[in-house]
């Protein structure tokens, strides 16, 4: 039986079609899709031009199959069985033969990002999350709609307690019972949509959607060509700048009058050729950022500039802005493989993405893709351009500028999240330094001239498009104009933490919304990747909670006080000893409980699982009131609050102030049908914020937390006593930082724990530390050495009595296997200025080992501790070195000499015996002292000379020639008497040989020689005569 469709719903897609505004329609029934015929036929008739295309989304299985011959196959089968009308069936199949249906599983969502659609159509509800959503209505033009079909309900309120296939992420072991609060703000929302209808299978519109009781067509405005207005600005721009080359052919492909003056204000900026400026472009999703960037990059390269390159966190992303790049050559009648070549990457994680374009018509010119992290090859770039910056680290894109034109693009707000607060932080900062360059200001952006641009006109629909609306509001897109600036920054000590109950936070009353915005949009100003799915993950997660930090509340005056800080916590732990030895064998971990199962698997231990503890999610503090210790109060009350300091903890069995899920109301509206039902926010509801005093909390034995590496987190983190356990090897593809957690023990009396600060941690801290000084000198290899120092947190000051090693067990006492005694000698001489270091390199890496293991007692500056981690533990060059520490080769060879000494001091005091003894020496003679002295061991001699002499001449043996010469008795009484003469010489007269006449030989000697010396003279005589 025909019945005629309400004249509501024809109106509302009418409307929709003239204003090019878009409309969405809820279908509840296990009919449902037999009206998405009819839906589309009116569509149809409302755009006149061509039949709308349709994305059909699901999760895993259509009703009637996409392929066509199965298709024809399964609509004969159901027809055999009198499944399916024949007349409904006919018209079903009709549309998808000729309706250009594009099909679509929700986990390939991605793979329609950039696509425009006239239909969108949603079944399998309990599969969409905040992601899809967003994600698959952004794909629909202006004037299509949106269908959401979901199953039959007993009433619209028990949409609130369906199971999502979300929930099953959100539960843990020690927490099971998910909530529904985000699909109740989801009813509740939709009723508020004025583009939003609610329909049954039969499309009867229920009461939730009242609003539309009295629609009224819509009259446009539009001149006799059929533009409106802000086509007809569009036009006259296009008719100014039509003689004008490049600029005039690039405009054509333009799309809205914003995107056409952005256009205009890159080109200036490209003429004018300035050093240090500055071009940011700020828009929401949709409006057509990237192809204005695209044709700003074509004209750059049609004006002359040869090196240009190009940065986002992907080159996945930059698909549309290289499509308007090649599509402004085409304008400019540039032939592709003539005047330019497309090349595309190699690498198969980026997916055959296009890198590079070469071109070559005027002379060679390039536009090149480059990571963020790769800011050192932008020496020769004269144009710059970062798409999606907001989802690069700040301080990345600071590196990234410099003394040449940048053009810059954000994303302020969308589903794919913003990064750190682009628009509050960096940009301000350029927009404070372009007005006022004479201060001074030391750094990259100083100086600088900087233009911002902003995009407030979709492409794809036009301005004030009420489904946007709703979306931003339901999902807290656009909420960078919902954080007021605090009234006043009161002192810390003067802030309270306060408890919020999330029933009331997401129950959709006006006041509640009001702070929820306010709540995520601190959060996306803090943090540099949010999601959608945060929200919901926030409304529905049972181990969740939430809590802010107030100044002083005057309840005198009926308005939300000012949010300083929001901590978002996650209650984790308390797994049984199965599932730890489970997860332990299998090597996988359930989602949750991030901490338990990390430190399982690290030090694989199955009894820590089994304590509880709470995950620090996020701690989001106001842009304006940074780094005046309200992050550092709101950790210090959180720690007391579970410490039961403030109030006493809550007992295994007390359940009171356990956060009850939303009341169950689908037996009372089983009374009532669903065309009869008001569905209205609940009224019986607790106090948003909830005093810490006035709540339990949780028995807990620690607190933990999980972020991204960076020197400031991890120095706030570390000011409150949390010691990392965990620093992952492989860093973020995203951010390019290693994700590290950290614990902080809470005083408690179950656990058995030494004395030290960090209880039952302190074992698992110190094996932390002996690992990672040794991945140091690879995985951590490129780690700045300040926050390596950090990290380690090593004791570089001893006093004296522990640099005496008496005191303190665990000090180096011996050598023994560490060192050996050519090492220490080595190490002697390199201290005494005798060697080289190389000759000491390998000792430096063991010495420093040691150092930062605290088995060496030696008090050391800080930069001497640091320049000894970087070559001993990092084992870096020391060019490397040079470059961090910004310092000259010879004071870091002057402090490694100073290290030495120090260190050469300690060892040679503990075992300067030890080396001696080991020592290889050659074996010595002992020299003793002679009794005898001189004159007695003289005597001694001539006495037994003189009886040698005697037994010679008793024995006869004297030569005769000698005896003539033997000195007698009288002989020795002349010398005693004789005076010895300057020559030195004494003649004593001998009376012992004499010749046979009687004559002594000595003087017929002499004789004979008087009468040779005559007889010469004679015959000398002789010759002269």
């Amino acid at each position: 039986m025909r019945k005629k469709v309400d004249e509501r719903i024809r109106t509302l897609i009418e409307n929709g079609v003239k204003l090019r505004h878009r409309s969405m329609f809820v279908i509840i029934g296990d009919k449902s899709r037999d009206q998405i015929v009819n839906l589309h036929h009116m569509l149809s008739k409302a755009v006149i031009k061509c039949n709308p295309s349709v994305l059909w989304c699901y999760k895993d299985k259509l009703d009637i199959s996409s392929h066509k011959k199965k298709r024809s196959k399964q609509l004969k089968r159901m027809r055999e069985r009198g499944q399916l009308d024949p007349e409904k069936l006919d018209a079903f199949s009709r549309l998808l033969d000729v309706g250009r249906v594009t099909h679509c599983l929700y986990k390939d969502s991605e793979r329609i990002l950039g696509n425009t659609f006239g239909m969108c159509i949603l079944q399998d509800f309990e599969a969409l999350t905040p992601n899809l959503l967003a994600r698959t209505i952004e794909t629909v033009e202006g004037g299509g709609m949106i269908v959401i079909i979901i199953r039959s309900l007993a009433s619209l309120t028990s949409l609130c307690t369906m199971v999502m296939d979300v929930h099953d992420r959100f539960r843990t072991e020690s927490h099971s019972e998910a909530a529904g609060r985000f699909n109740e703000r989801f009813l509740l929302s939709i009723a508020s949509c004025k583009a939003c209808v609610v329909m049954d299978d039969e499309l009867n519109i229920l009461p939730l959607s009242s609003h539309i009781r009295y629609i009224t067509q819509v009259p446009t405005e539009m001149d006799s060509e059929g533009l409106s207005e802000a086509e007809r600005d569009l036009k006259s721009l296009k008719d100014e700048l039509s003689d004008d080359f490049p600029v005039g052919p690039l405009i054509k492909k333009c799309c809205t009058l914003d995107q056409g003056k952005a256009v205009v204000t890159f080109f200036d900026a490209i003429l004018d050729k300035a050093l240090r400026s500055i071009v940011a472009l700020i828009a929401s999703r949709g409006r057509g950022k990237s192809a204005a960037l695209g044709l700003a990059v074509a004209g750059a390269v049609a004006a002359g500039y040869s090196n240009i390159y190009i940065t986002a966190p992907s080159p996945d992303n930059l698909k549309t802005f290289f499509e308007f790049v090649c599509k402004g050559f085409d304008a400019l009648e540039y032939k592709e493989h003539l005047d330019y070549d497309v090349v595309k990457s190699a690498n198969p994680d980026f997916k055959k993405a296009i890198v590079r374009i070469n071109i070559f018509k005027q002379h060679r010119q390039t536009i090149q893709y480059i990571q963020p992290h790769e800011h050192e090859k932008l020496s020769q770039v004269e144009l710059l351009v970062i798409d999606e910056a907001a989802a690069i680290p700040l301080p990345v894109v600071k590196s990234l500028l410099g003394p040449y034109l940048v053009f810059l693009s954000s994303t302020v707000s969308g589903y794919e999240g913003t990064g750190r607060s682009l628009s509050l932080k960096l940009l301000q900062q350029l927009d404070e330094q372009s007005r006022a360059p004479a201060t001074g200001l030391e750094g990259s952006l100083s100086g600088c001239l900087f233009k911002k641009i902003e995009l407030n006109e979709s492409i794809r629909y036009a301005s004030g498009d009420p489904i946007e609306s709703w979306l931003n509001g339901l999902l807290c897109l656009d909420v960078a104009a919902s954080l007021p600036n605090p009234a006043c920054h009161p002192l810390p000590s003067q802030c309270d933490l306060y408890y919020v109950n999330r029933d009331t936070l997401f129950s959709y009353h006006k006041d509640s919304e009001l702070f929820l915005q306010r709540m995520m949009a601190l959060c996306v100003s803090s943090h540099y990747k949010n999601s959608p799915n945060d929200l919901q993950l926030l409304a529905d997660a049972p181990a969740h909670h939430l809590f802010v930090l107030l100044g002083p509340v005057d309840e005198s005056q009926k308005k939300l006080p000012d949010i300083l800080c929001v901590i978002q916590v996650c209650l984790e732990g308390q797994i049984s000893q199965n599932s730890a030895l489970k997860s332990l064998r299998d090597g996988h971990s359930p989602h949750g409980d991030q901490i338990p199962w990390k430190f399982c698997e690290q030090f694989r231990d199955i009894e820590f699982p089994h304590l509880s503890g709470a995950r620090i999610v996020r701690i989001a503090v106001h842009p304006n009131a940074m780094k005046m210790g309200y992050g550092s109060a709101a950790v210090e009350l959180l720690t007391r609050y579970f410490e039961g300091q403030i109030a006493p903890i809550a007992e295994a069995n007390d359940e009171a102030d356990v956060e009850q899920s939303p009341i169950r109301v689908t037996e009372a509206a089983e009374k009532v049908s669903m065309l009869e039902e008001q569905v209205k926010p609940r009224t019986n509801l607790p106090p948003l914020l909830v005093p810490l005093h006035d709540r339990r909390p949780e028995r807990l034995h620690y607190i933990g937390v999980s972020f991204g590496l960076t020197l400031d987190l991890f120095r706030f983190w570390r000011k409150h006593n949390f010691a990392p356990f965990y620093v992952s090897q492989i860093p973020s593809a995203v951010t390019g930082e290693h994700t590290c957690m950290l614990l902080k023990p809470l005083k408690t009396d179950e656990l058995e724990v030494s004395e030290s600060e960090l209880g039952f941690f302190a074992p698992f801290y110190k094996d932390f530390r002996i690992r990672f000084s040794k991945l140091l000198s690879d995985k951590f290899k490129k780690m700045d050495y300040k926050l390596a120092m950090s990290v380690l947190n090593p004791r570089i000051n001893f006093s004296e009595v522990d640099s005496s090693g008496n005191s303190s067990e665990g000090f180096l006492k011996t050598l023994d296997g560490i060192l050996s005694p050519f090492d220490m000698e080595r190490l002697r001489e390199y201290t005494n200025n005798m060697t080289d270091f190389n000759l000491v390199y390998d000792i430096c890496k063991t010495l420093a080992h040691l150092y930062f293991q605290e088995k060496l007692p030696v008090s050391l500056s800080y930069v001497q501790a640091s320049v000894l981690l970087c070559l001993g533990l990092q084992e870096s060059e020391f060019s490397s070195v040079e470059r961090q520490m910004q310092l000259e080769r010879g004071q870091i060879h002057s402090l490694l000499l100073k290290v030495g000494k120090e260190l050469y001091n300690y060892l040679n005091g503990i075992a300067a015996k030890e080396i001696e003894l080991t020592l290889p020496r050659l074996k010595r003679r002992v020299l003793e002292p002679y009794n005898v002295s001189v004159d007695d061991d003289l005597r001694e001699g001539a006495k037994q000379v003189e009886e040698q002499m005697m037994e010679k001449k008793i024995e006869g043996s004297m030569d005769p020639e000698l005896q003539q010469y033997e000195i007698g008795d009288k002989e020795a009484e002349a010398l005693q008497h004789s005076k010895i003469p300057s020559s030195g010489i004494i003649s004593v007269k001998s009376s012992k040989l004499k010749d046979q006449n009687g004559v002594d030989r000595s003087t017929k000697k002499r004789s004979n020689d008087k009468h040779s010396s005559s007889s010469k003279s004679k015959s000398s005589k002789k010759r002269r005569a």
